[in-house]
Order: C-alpha cells, then structure tokens, then sequence
C-alpha cells in the first residue's frame, strides 16, 4: 500500500512552507523532522529505497511492538510508552517517540543507532537524561525535546548536532559550556522556559555559531549579554524586556530579523539599531514605545517594520526614509502603525517616500486603553 502514496510523501518533504519566524517550531507527524533545510541526501534515500520491481515496500524485518517501521522512519508516537522501547532497527533515519510518557532516557536506550538523523522526543515526561544516553547517535543533526521536564541542558550532546528544540521545559539554568563542543549547531529553540537574565552564566553559548535562537516566553528583563555574534535571527518576544541599551546589540552585525514584540520596552537608546547594518524585519509590536525609534531612517536593508499597539503619538517626516536619493538600498514593504494614538490624518505623506505603495502602510483602530 505504501508504493500507491510514495510519489505524494516525497513531493511534501521537497515542498513544505516555512513557518512562521515569531512562533516555535510545532512538530506534528514524522513528515516535520525534514521542515527546515532538508538534505538532498536524505531525499535522495526515500529515492532509493523506493526503487526497484514496483512491488509493494515490505515492512522492515524488526520493529518495536505497536510502532510503525517503513523507509528507515520508525514512528513510535503515541503510544503510552514509559520507556524508550527495545528493538529499534539499527539503521534508522527518523526516530518519532513524541506523546507518551517516558521519564527517562537511560544509558543504552539508543545503543546501535549510529544513522540516526532526527529524534522526536516532544511532549514526554523526561526529567533525567543519563549522560551517556547520546553517545551512540554520531550523525544525528536534529533533536526535538520540547514540554519535557528538563530542568538543565542535557550533557554530552552528539558533536554533529545541527538544530536543537528545547522550548516548553523547566529549564533555569544554563551553565558555562553548556554547549561547548557542538560547533555544527546553527539553530537553538529555547523559550517557554522560566530562564532569567542572571540564569546564563558567562560562556554559556561559547563556541557556538548559530544562526537562530529563540528565547520567547520566558523571564528576561533585558537583551541577554555575550549571545553569538554570528546570529541573523534572534527572537525574544514575550518576555518582560523593558529597554534596549546601546550595547544591546552590538555584536550582531548579521542580523536580519529581531523579534521583540510582547514585551515592555519604553524606551530604545539613540544608536541602539545602528549596530544593525543588515536588519530586514523588526517586530516591536505590542510594547510601551512613545515614539519611533531612532535610526530606522538609516537602515538601508530594512523592509518591515511592526510597531502597533504601543503608545507612540507622533511620526515625523523622517522617521522612516532618509533625506535624499540612493541612500535606502531596499524599499519597505510594510510599515505597521495601526492601535497606536496617531493622528494619522496629520501625517505628510512625503513620510513614506521609501514604501512600495500605499497598500503598505496600516494605520488606524486605534482605543482608549
């Protein structure tokens, strides 16, 4: 029955839409283990395994009771499990043990899984994690290990680890090194954890390179110190932010998306964006500004810019665009306004000089709070 529904697996691993930037990752089947930057390779093995007479694709010769083993994806979701269970086919891809109600990872859980590429381990109850639980897995790049009941970074993660989803635990502390040798790592999703700015000691993210870090919903009063400077997206909505200082971001000149939207942010120092040479998308929605930052007008690669619902009353003339031609490498796209106290009937339209059309710009809705 598989070979009937093969070609449509396929077409969804090649073409799924990305998700929003603002939101955690949400996996829901086996199908998300390959969302973000799909290797051509492991395409390329469904490809390969499919081949052949035609026939039907026999299930593979062993496989955990009540689990599902087709195409080196064993799928053990939802099953009630208190334990990882035993008989898991040695060349694995894709392991998926979300939704049930393993505690604990123990030392030889994985033993032999040398292929593993991704582990779902989401929505358990797994407090302890044996510190030699990962050393089998030496190719595994994904690692999902979301509302679980971690309360600290499981220690001694595969060396070959690319993209780590830890958001929805308990986790309060994150110690120096508490990724060091994972110089692969290029996204970390870790908000809905109970963290504060003091929980990250000196050197925690040392050695890190990533490209993405995710620290929404959690407990942070400020732009946390000493992330990497290599980030292009980095987001810290939902938290109880309540200014950006000049020193804030100023290690992150690659950044293109900053996410600071729900928070309680008054005031962004003058000079604080200017460190930001090649920000594309600002979300500053839903916090306590009274006026537009300074320096968005310098900002030659930005093209969206979210700041409704706060408190701001005036936007002048050259708030957005700068003076003159050829400064602004990229028009906006879009500039949102709307639920502020604006009397946007006052505004000059030479204001939005720099914005692709007037379709662009949202304005309006605005209520007494």
């Amino acid at each position: 029955m598989l070979s009937h529904y093969l070609p449509l697996l396929l077409l969804c691993l090649a073409g799924l839409p990305a998700r929003s930037p603002a939101l955690p990752f949400e996996q829901k089947t086996f199908l998300d283990f390959a969302m973000d930057n799909m290797d051509s390779d492991i395409v390329n093995t469904f490809m390969r395994d499919a081949e052949g007479s035609g026939m039907d694709i026999p299930d593979m010769p062993t496989c955990p009771f009540g689990c599902r083993c087709q195409l080196r994806v064993v799928q053990c979701s939802d099953l009630g499990l208190s334990e990882v269970p035993e008989g898991i086919p040695l060349d694995t891809k894709f392991l998926d043990l979300q939704n049930n109600r393993i505690t604990e990872l123990k030392e030889h859980d994985f033993r032999g899984l040398t292929n593993l590429y991704a582990l779902s381990l989401g929505n358990n109850r797994i407090s302890k994690v044996h510190d030699r639980a990962f050393t089998p897995l030496k190719h595994m790049q994904k690692l999902y290990f979301s509302r679980n009941h971690l309360t600290t970074i499981p220690r001694n993660l595969p060396s070959s680890l690319v993209e780590l989803r830890i958001h929805d635990n308990h986790i309060k502390r994150v110690p120096a090194g508490a990724f060091s040798g994972l110089s692969r790592m290029n996204c970390i999703e870790m908000g809905s954890n109970p963290i504060q700015n003091s929980d990250f000691e000196p050197g925690a993210f040392r050695g890190l390179k990533l490209n993405y870090l995710r620290i929404s919903e959690a407990k942070l009063t400020g732009v946390p110190k000493d992330l990497p400077d290599t980030l292009q997206e980095l987001h810290l909505d939902n938290n109880q932010i309540q200014a950006v200082e000049l020193e804030d971001l100023k290690r992150y000149k690659e950044l293109y998306r900053l996410g600071l939207a729900y928070n309680r942010i008054r005031n962004i120092e003058d000079g604080s964006l200017a460190f930001l040479p090649k920000l594309m998308e600002l979300h500053l929605e839903y916090n306590r500004l009274l006026r537009i930052p300074q320096g968005l007008q310098n900002m030659k690669y930005l093209q969206m810019v979210y700041l409704h619902a706060n408190n701001i009353t005036d936007v002048g003339v050259d708030d957005f665009c700068p003076r003159g031609t050829g400064l602004k490498r990229t028009f906006y796209n879009g500039i949102s306004l709307f639920n502020n106290p604006v009397k946007y009937w006052e505004v000059q339209p030479a204001t939005f000089r720099c914005v692709t059309s007037q379709m662009a710009i949202r304005f309006g809705n605005y209520k007494k709070k």
